[in-house]
């Protein structure tokens, strides 16, 4: 018997396992008749003999929290210089105002009624 789980997954696991030969799963152990007379034949005892054997294949996985420094190190970073930043904002803008066009949402080039703002920044 592994006496690393808790009282509660012991618990479940025999639950489990009591359920599954209930509905007349073969059993794990060679268990006598005699001793199956003496159980009763009794779904939880039989199930409980066979983990403190140690022969049920159930296992228990245990949600564990990641540490900070391991999401940390997953991420990579890149430096973008504002310059970048400001491009890749004016080419989106244009795709945007293409994709207006060719859906007839836009007549024109509506970039020249912009053109007197003063260029995006990117703020840090």
């Amino acid at each position: 018997m592994e006496t690393n789980f808790t009282k509660y997954e012991i618990a479940r696991i025999i639950g489990a396992r009591a359920l599954q030969i209930a509905m007349d799963a073969p059993l794990l152990l060679k268990i006598p008749e005699d001793e199956l007379k003496i159980m009763r034949y009794d779904a939880l005892r039989i199930a409980e003999r066979e983990f403190k054997e140690g022969v049920l294949p159930i296992s228990i996985s245990r949600p564990v929290p990641r540490k900070r420094k391991d999401k940390l190190s997953a991420v990579k970073e890149e430096k973008i210089s504002d310059e970048e930043i400001i491009a890749k904002e004016q080419e989106v803008e244009k795709e945007i105002v293409q994709d207006a066009e060719e859906l007839g949402l836009v007549e024109g080039d509506e970039s020249e009624d912009y053109a007197d703002l003063p260029p995006a920044t990117a703020e840090q």
